[in-house]
């Protein structure tokens, strides 16, 4: 786990001068491996290692989660074949067995190892095999290649630029910012935060010439003759589940061994606890296997009404488990904002990232722990959002199941469920003319992205796993994480319960108006209170309140004078009347368009100027 840097030169070579630049590229993110450092400078062309006439760099950081071997000649496992990394491959020992048993010997105890072998003996191909979370970087001196690969889900981040012949590789943003030539703002992707609430959904960035590696793609540069091909690894393997019963076994084991190969023979784990439904199974099963080792972590706040202390006090009350809580105000916004940007390097959606950073920023300085369990993508794989209620009453109306469409609304209505929380702020953006409708303080021009057209629900959530969730979920928890030196593990993310998950029937995961129906029944050791709740809050805090009553000075100056209006990115007169329509109530707005403006404008202050 750590950060990286790495440069491919095609046509030109590197001498000391910008040995040392990138050094200190690799280095901008310290953060991300604060224990080691390790690089790498290779002339392909003589295969010789050498600082003053190189064409490719790899740099690493190195956050050490366990002492399995020293620290030095990371970048290296052996001769002709270099790696750097970033991540965690959770079924290396089994890969390793497997790899022995085909005459393969291993020098160290390490996952990077067990990658090196895999490529050397199944090729780029092998990659599928791997369950975790990964960036890396392999220079394939036999075979005159580069291999970039990324994880199946995005969870790990590896951006790239492409300039004159040379590319060049890195965990965040900000070590490829100081290679541009001139910062210029991608105004599609703009377009797209602004006005659809829209992040990461695909491989461009907020600067223009910065882009990201797709997930469950290699990158393969060839050093002979200059081609570069982008392959896909890995695909989702669906089967055919019709038994409810052999489906929650099969959930279950399959869950609980997820928890368990996230987890470490004698190192203390922590666990997000939010009180919803994912954070809470995922407690219940860690706990199970490692109660001495194991705390939790929540974010309250003082309202009630956006607070999920009940839900978090009855869970560790009677499981008996450890919890610590962060009480987020409204001033922490004021404090954190600017500082929460530079790690994010992009604009974020919602004051929840804030709550998030300070809450690691809280483990790192109060305790020891140094991996940490969330639940992202329980909702993507088990139909958590109330979105895929509604995409389910659309898919039974096109398919003229009227019968069965009446049965959901009553059951719903009967129970209480999510049709009681239906929002329109919420749901426009999947209604195609309203999502159309441009606010009349953007100015900038984009492409609209259809994020309401799917065939059925399981290409919906394929689309939310690939590209308008997950992703950006990933981003800001990785980002927020690692700036404080932390590693964070997604169960629900093992490739093999999401196979299980995408394959299982809707009414497995939608019943009667509840939502992750196989979930509530999966985990029996869950409390009665949150197995059963009809409740979906989401991690939020109260957004709304504090910009109408705390926020209103910090919104009014920085839109004196804006630099998003400066760019022609937005008119900051009209949203200043948007706003002041807002804090009157004059009209039905949603808080979070405003919360966006905000946050890109103070980010196009930090990053543009």
């Amino acid at each position: 786990m750590g950060g990286i840097f790495g440069v491919i030169n095609l046509k030109e070579y590197y001498n000391i001068e910008y040995f040392y630049k990138f050094i200190k590229l690799t280095n901008l993110v310290d953060h991300r491996g604060p224990d080691s450092f390790a690089y790498t400078t290779l002339n392909f062309n003589t295969g010789v290692l050498n600082k003053n006439n190189f064409n490719i760099f790899l740099g690493q950081r190195k956050l050490t989660i366990k002492n399995m071997y020293k620290p030095k000649n990371q970048s290296s496992q052996k001769k002709d074949t270099y790696i750097i990394y970033d991540g965690e491959i959770f079924n290396y020992f089994e890969l390793r067995k497997e790899l022995e048993s085909k005459g393969y010997s291993f020098k160290t105890n390490t996952d990077k190892e067990v990658i090196l072998k895999t490529y050397s003996e199944f090729g780029n191909d092998g990659f599928k095999k791997f369950n975790g979370m990964w960036a890396f970087i392999i220079v394939d001196l036999l075979k005159n290649k580069v291999i970039i690969s990324r994880d199946k889900f995005s969870i790990k981040p590896l951006y790239f630029l492409n300039k004159n012949n040379c590319f060049y590789f890195a965990s965040e943003i900000k070590q490829l910012i100081p290679l541009l030539e001139k910062k210029r703002i991608n105004k599609n992707v703009m377009f797209s935060f602004l006005h659809q609430a829209l992040l990461d959904y695909n491989d461009e960035t907020f600067f223009k010439q910065i882009n990201k590696l797709k997930p469950k793609i290699n990158l393969i540069i060839d050093l002979n003759t200059s081609k570069v091909e982008e392959k896909q690894y890995w695909n989702y393997e669906l089967e055919e589940i019709k038994d409810e019963d052999v489906a929650l076994e099969k959930f279950r084991n399959i869950f609980y061994d997820s928890v368990k190969i996230r987890l470490e023979k004698n190192i203390k784990i922590g666990c997000l606890l939010s009180g919803g439904l994912d954070s809470s199974a995922i407690c219940v099963i860690a706990n199970n296997i490692i109660k001495e080792n194991f705390d939790t972590f929540s974010v309250v706040v003082d309202d009630e009404k956006y607070s999920e202390k009940r839900f978090i006090d009855i869970l560790v009350k009677e499981k008996n488990i450890r919890n610590t809580k962060l009480t987020f105000q409204p001033n922490m916004v004021l404090n954190y904002i600017n500082e929460v940007l530079t790690c994010q390097d992009e604009p974020f959606g919602s004051f929840s990232v804030i709550a998030q950073y300070l809450t690691f920023n809280k483990i790192k300085s109060e305790t020891d722990i140094k991996i940490i369990l969330s639940g992202q993508g329980g909702d993507e794989i088990l139909m958590g959002y109330l979105k895929y209620f509604f995409f389910y009453l659309k898919d039974l109306i096109k398919k003229g199941k009227l019968t069965d469409l009446v049965k959901q609304i009553f059951l719903s209505l009967i129970n209480r469920t999510v049709i009681y929380q239906f929002k329109l702020s919420f749901a426009k953006r999947y209604i195609p003319f309203l999502a159309r409708n441009k606010l009349d303080y953007i100015m900038v021009e984009g492409s609209l992205e259809p994020i309401w057209k799917c065939d059925n629900l399981l290409e919906r959530q394929i689309l939310d796993i690939e590209r308008y969730s997950i992703p950006a979920l990933t981003h800001y928890e990785d980002r927020n994480s690692m700036a404080n030196s932390i590693e964070v593990r997604n169960p629900f993310l093992d490739y093999r319960l999401v196979n299980f998950s995408l394959s299982l029937p809707v009414s497995f995961k939608l019943k009667n108006g509840w939502t992750k129906y196989i979930l509530r029944r999966a985990i029996y050791e869950l409390p009665k209170d949150i197995k059963e709740r009809k409740d979906k809050q989401g991690f939020i805090t109260p957004e709304e309140k504090w910009l109408r009553y705390n926020l209103e000075s910090l919104i009014v100056e920085k839109f004196k004078d804006s630099i998003l209006d400066e760019m022609g990115i937005i008119n900051k007169k009209n949203f200043l009347i948007y706003y002041k329509n807002f804090l009157s109530g004059k009209s039905i707005i949603d808080y979070h368009e405003i919360t966006r403006v905000l946050i890109a404008e103070l980010w196009a202050r930090k990053f543009l100027i």
